[in-house]
Protein backbone atom coordinates (compact mmCIF):
# COMPACT_ATOMS: atom_id res chain seq x y z
CA UNK A 1 0.00 0.00 0.00
CA UNK A 2 1.69 2.99 -0.88
CA UNK A 3 1.50 6.58 1.01
CA UNK A 4 -0.97 9.13 -0.73
CA UNK A 5 -0.50 12.04 1.81
CA UNK A 6 2.98 13.20 3.75
CA UNK A 7 3.34 16.20 6.16
CA UNK A 8 7.05 17.44 7.01
CA UNK A 9 7.50 19.83 10.20
CA UNK A 10 4.73 20.84 9.74
CA UNK A 11 3.81 24.14 12.26
CA UNK A 12 0.86 26.17 12.56
CA UNK A 13 0.13 29.42 14.24
CA UNK A 14 -3.11 31.30 14.89
CA UNK A 15 -1.78 34.71 15.71
CA UNK A 16 0.73 33.97 18.53
CA UNK A 17 -0.57 31.04 19.63
CA UNK A 18 1.32 27.75 18.33
CA UNK A 19 -1.45 24.92 17.48
CA UNK A 20 0.24 22.35 15.79
CA UNK A 21 4.38 21.38 16.67
CA UNK A 22 6.68 19.76 14.28
CA UNK A 23 4.08 17.28 12.87
CA UNK A 24 5.23 14.85 10.61
CA UNK A 25 2.62 12.06 9.33
CA UNK A 26 2.32 9.96 6.57
CA UNK A 27 -1.05 8.77 5.59
CA UNK A 28 -1.70 5.25 3.50
CA UNK A 29 -4.22 5.49 0.37
CA UNK A 30 -7.02 3.58 0.44
CA UNK A 31 -7.23 2.88 4.35
CA UNK A 32 -8.79 4.89 6.87
CA UNK A 33 -6.63 6.95 9.57
CA UNK A 34 -8.21 8.44 12.38
CA UNK A 35 -6.83 11.23 14.81
CA UNK A 36 -7.68 11.13 17.96
CA UNK A 37 -6.81 13.12 21.18
CA UNK A 38 -8.43 15.16 23.82
CA UNK A 39 -10.33 18.79 23.08
CA UNK A 40 -8.30 21.17 21.39
CA UNK A 41 -5.24 19.25 20.67
CA UNK A 42 -4.89 20.03 17.08
CA UNK A 43 -6.49 17.36 15.73
CA UNK A 44 -9.25 19.36 13.45
CA UNK A 45 -6.92 21.87 12.92
CA UNK A 46 -4.25 19.31 11.53
CA UNK A 47 -7.08 17.48 9.38
CA UNK A 48 -7.78 20.96 7.94
CA UNK A 49 -3.89 21.69 6.56
CA UNK A 50 -4.78 18.82 4.48
CA UNK A 51 -6.77 20.24 2.08
CA UNK A 52 -6.23 23.84 3.12
CA UNK A 53 -9.26 25.17 4.68
CA UNK A 54 -7.00 26.89 7.18
CA UNK A 55 -6.28 29.35 4.51
CA UNK A 56 -9.65 30.47 5.16
CA UNK A 57 -9.07 32.18 8.01
CA UNK A 58 -6.84 35.37 8.23
CA UNK A 59 -4.38 35.45 11.32
CA UNK A 60 -2.76 31.86 10.18
CA UNK A 61 0.68 30.96 9.56
CA UNK A 62 1.82 27.61 8.33
CA UNK A 63 5.60 26.52 8.19
CA UNK A 64 6.76 23.06 7.28
CA UNK A 65 4.80 21.36 3.77
CA UNK A 66 2.28 18.76 2.93
CA UNK A 67 2.68 16.59 -0.08
CA UNK A 68 -0.08 15.26 -2.08
CA UNK A 69 0.87 12.71 -4.59
CA UNK A 70 4.47 14.17 -4.39
CA UNK A 71 3.70 18.33 -4.36
CA UNK A 72 3.47 19.96 -1.71
CA UNK A 73 -0.01 21.62 -1.37
CA UNK A 74 1.59 24.89 -0.02
CA UNK A 75 3.45 25.68 -3.09
CA UNK A 76 1.96 28.80 -4.75
CA UNK A 77 1.45 27.08 -8.26
CA UNK A 78 -1.16 24.84 -6.47
CA UNK A 79 -4.96 25.94 -7.55
CA UNK A 80 -6.46 25.61 -4.18
CA UNK A 81 -10.35 24.66 -5.71
CA UNK A 82 -8.83 21.56 -7.77
CA UNK A 83 -7.00 20.53 -4.95
CA UNK A 84 -9.85 20.42 -2.56
CA UNK A 85 -12.16 18.64 -5.18
CA UNK A 86 -9.58 16.01 -5.08
CA UNK A 87 -9.58 16.19 -1.27
CA UNK A 88 -12.84 16.40 -0.34
CA UNK A 89 -14.34 17.84 3.61
CA UNK A 90 -17.17 16.35 5.49
CA UNK A 91 -17.90 18.40 8.85
CA UNK A 92 -18.80 17.83 12.66
CA UNK A 93 -22.66 18.99 11.77
CA UNK A 94 -24.16 17.87 8.63
CA UNK A 95 -24.44 21.48 6.23
CA UNK A 96 -26.64 20.75 3.56
CA UNK A 97 -27.24 23.39 0.92
CA UNK A 98 -31.08 25.09 1.33
CA UNK A 99 -31.82 23.13 -2.14
CA UNK A 100 -33.06 19.98 -3.13
CA UNK A 101 -31.55 16.59 -2.62
CA UNK A 102 -30.85 16.24 -6.12
CA UNK A 103 -29.44 19.90 -6.49
CA UNK A 104 -27.12 19.46 -3.63
CA UNK A 105 -25.26 16.31 -5.21
CA UNK A 106 -24.99 18.15 -8.87
CA UNK A 107 -23.66 21.02 -7.22
CA UNK A 108 -20.06 20.58 -7.37
CA UNK A 109 -19.79 18.60 -10.95
CA UNK A 110 -22.00 21.58 -12.04
CA UNK A 111 -19.27 24.05 -10.92
CA UNK A 112 -16.88 21.95 -12.35
CA UNK A 113 -18.28 22.62 -15.69
CA UNK A 114 -20.75 19.33 -16.20
CA UNK A 115 -24.21 20.57 -17.54
CA UNK A 116 -25.56 17.24 -19.26
CA UNK A 117 -28.46 16.05 -17.53
CA UNK A 118 -27.98 12.66 -18.52
CA UNK A 119 -24.22 12.52 -16.60
CA UNK A 120 -25.72 14.67 -13.93
CA UNK A 121 -27.95 12.00 -13.26
CA UNK A 122 -25.47 9.38 -13.32
CA UNK A 123 -23.67 10.74 -10.72
CA UNK A 124 -26.65 12.30 -8.50
CA UNK A 125 -27.51 8.35 -8.52
CA UNK A 126 -24.26 6.92 -8.57
CA UNK A 127 -22.76 9.37 -5.09
CA UNK A 128 -25.99 8.62 -3.69
CA UNK A 129 -25.84 4.99 -3.83
CA UNK A 130 -22.30 5.11 -3.02
CA UNK A 131 -23.57 6.87 0.24
CA UNK A 132 -25.56 4.34 0.94
CA UNK A 133 -28.88 6.59 1.11
CA UNK A 134 -30.10 5.97 -2.75
CA UNK A 135 -32.62 3.81 -1.58
CA UNK A 136 -33.64 6.25 0.81
CA UNK A 137 -34.21 9.16 -1.13
CA UNK A 138 -34.47 7.98 -4.93
CA UNK A 139 -38.21 8.90 -4.65
CA UNK A 140 -37.74 12.68 -3.17
CA UNK A 141 -34.69 13.78 -4.76
CA UNK A 142 -36.58 17.20 -5.87
CA UNK A 143 -37.31 17.52 -2.36
CA UNK A 144 -35.52 19.99 0.14
CA UNK A 145 -32.57 18.10 1.68
CA UNK A 146 -33.33 20.44 4.77
CA UNK A 147 -36.32 17.88 5.44
CA UNK A 148 -34.07 14.90 5.83
CA UNK A 149 -32.90 13.54 9.08
CA UNK A 150 -29.74 14.56 10.63
CA UNK A 151 -27.91 10.71 9.96
CA UNK A 152 -29.21 11.03 6.32
CA UNK A 153 -28.33 14.83 6.18
CA UNK A 154 -25.07 13.61 6.88
CA UNK A 155 -24.71 10.44 4.16
CA UNK A 156 -25.85 13.43 2.01
CA UNK A 157 -23.06 15.40 2.33
CA UNK A 158 -20.74 12.82 2.18
CA UNK A 159 -22.38 11.87 -0.78
CA UNK A 160 -22.31 15.38 -2.08
CA UNK A 161 -18.31 15.42 -1.77
CA UNK A 162 -18.44 12.43 -3.53
CA UNK A 163 -19.81 13.49 -6.56
CA UNK A 164 -16.92 15.81 -7.23
CA UNK A 165 -14.50 12.12 -7.81
CA UNK A 166 -12.23 13.00 -4.79
CA UNK A 167 -9.35 10.46 -3.92
CA UNK A 168 -9.17 11.83 -0.35
CA UNK A 169 -12.13 12.23 1.97
CA UNK A 170 -11.40 14.42 5.13
CA UNK A 171 -13.92 13.42 8.19
CA UNK A 172 -14.19 16.13 10.84
CA UNK A 173 -16.23 14.41 13.64
CA UNK A 174 -18.55 13.57 10.80
CA UNK A 175 -21.01 11.02 14.02
CA UNK A 176 -20.45 13.65 17.20
CA UNK A 177 -24.14 15.04 16.11
CA UNK A 178 -25.83 11.90 15.24
CA UNK A 179 -27.57 9.35 17.35
CA UNK A 180 -26.07 5.59 17.69
CA UNK A 181 -27.99 4.09 14.84
CA UNK A 182 -26.49 6.81 12.36
CA UNK A 183 -23.37 6.71 13.82
CA UNK A 184 -23.00 3.07 13.16
CA UNK A 185 -24.39 3.35 9.18
CA UNK A 186 -21.74 5.81 8.80
CA UNK A 187 -18.92 3.84 10.05
CA UNK A 188 -19.87 0.84 8.29
CA UNK A 189 -19.94 3.26 5.23
CA UNK A 190 -16.64 4.49 6.16
CA UNK A 191 -15.20 0.87 6.05
CA UNK A 192 -17.32 0.59 2.49
CA UNK A 193 -15.88 3.65 1.14
CA UNK A 194 -12.13 2.58 1.86
CA UNK A 195 -12.12 0.29 -1.36
CA UNK A 196 -11.72 3.57 -3.55
CA UNK A 197 -10.87 6.30 -1.29
CA UNK A 198 -8.67 7.12 1.48
CA UNK A 199 -10.73 8.37 4.51
CA UNK A 200 -8.89 10.78 7.01
CA UNK A 201 -11.30 11.03 10.44
CA UNK A 202 -10.97 13.11 13.50
CA UNK A 203 -13.05 11.31 16.36
CA UNK A 204 -13.70 11.74 19.89
CA UNK A 205 -14.74 8.73 20.21
CA UNK A 206 -11.74 6.12 20.90
CA UNK A 207 -14.08 2.82 20.57
CA UNK A 208 -14.72 4.15 16.78
CA UNK A 209 -11.35 4.62 16.02
CA UNK A 210 -11.06 1.19 17.31
CA UNK A 211 -13.57 -0.12 15.00
CA UNK A 212 -13.12 1.39 11.50
CA UNK A 213 -10.01 2.60 11.46
CA UNK A 214 -6.62 0.85 10.32
CA UNK A 215 -4.29 3.85 11.92
CA UNK A 216 -4.43 5.92 14.54
CA UNK A 217 -2.78 9.03 15.42
CA UNK A 218 -2.79 10.64 18.83
CA UNK A 219 -2.63 14.38 19.50
CA UNK A 220 -1.55 16.39 22.65
CA UNK A 221 -1.67 19.44 23.01
CA UNK A 222 -0.29 20.32 19.46
CA UNK A 223 2.12 17.55 19.30
CA UNK A 224 1.76 14.33 17.57
CA UNK A 225 2.37 11.68 19.95
CA UNK A 226 2.23 8.36 18.95
CA UNK A 227 1.45 7.12 15.37
CA UNK A 228 0.94 3.30 13.71
CA UNK A 229 -1.46 0.26 13.59
CA UNK A 230 -4.59 1.01 15.43
CA UNK A 231 -4.57 -2.05 16.99
CA UNK A 232 -0.90 -2.04 18.46
CA UNK A 233 -1.71 1.33 19.15
CA UNK A 234 -4.77 0.50 21.58
CA UNK A 235 -3.04 -2.80 22.53
CA UNK A 236 -0.05 -1.73 23.59
CA UNK A 237 1.33 2.06 23.61
CA UNK A 238 4.72 3.07 23.23
CA UNK A 239 4.13 6.35 24.70
CA UNK A 240 2.75 6.78 28.49
CA UNK A 241 0.64 9.94 27.73
CA UNK A 242 -0.99 7.74 24.97
CA UNK A 243 -1.74 5.13 28.00
CA UNK A 244 -3.01 7.40 29.89
CA UNK A 245 -5.51 8.78 27.48
CA UNK A 246 -6.57 5.78 25.95
CA UNK A 247 -7.24 4.07 29.42
CA UNK A 248 -9.18 7.60 30.38
CA UNK A 249 -6.87 8.60 33.02
CA UNK A 250 -7.07 12.42 31.50
CA UNK A 251 -8.78 13.83 28.31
Amino acid sequence: MSDIMTAKDLNLWYDQTQALKNVNITIPEKSITAFIGPSGCGKSTFLKTLNRMNDLIPSVKITGEVCYNGQNIYDSSVDVNELRREIGMVFQKPNPFPMSIYDNIAYGPRTHGIKSKVKLDEIVEQSLRDAAIWDEVKDRLKKNALGMSGGQQQRLCIARALAVKPKILLMDEPTSALDPISTSRIEELAIELKKSYTIVIVTHNMQQAVRISDNTAFFLLGELIEYGETEKLFSQPVDKRTEDYITGRFG
